[in-house]
């Protein structure tokens, strides 16, 4: 879904607007460079741009999270050239502290 640039987005209840992360380039130690389809990771870090308006929500903006790297468990959002996902709290797997 591609949203205007000067729209803001808010998440309701107990949803989170995160950005991913990226990580650097992944070499083996023989200096082969991995690409990103075989890598087996199940999981993608992500900043926590907003959050909903439950009171439960246990991140706050600006956390780094771990998600489910799961085409089911976020919602893809593009504001201007911004790439940005929702997903419910329940989803987060952890906070990176």
């Amino acid at each position: 879904m591609k949203i205007k640039p000067q729209v803001s987005i808010k998440p309701l209840g107990n949803r989170i607007l995160a950005k991913r992360i990226d990580e650097e380039e992944r070499k083996t130690a023989g200096g082969i460079v991995i690409p990103e389809t075989a890598k087996t990771d199940k999981v993608v870090r992500a900043k926590v741009v907003a959050v909903g308006s439950n009171e439960r929500i246990e991140v706050k903006k600006g956390d780094v999270i771990l998600v489910p790297d799961n085409e089911f468990a976020m919602t893809k959002v593009e504001v201007g050239e911004e790439k940005l996902f929702l997903i419910k709290s329940t989803d987060v797997l952890a906070v990176i502290e």
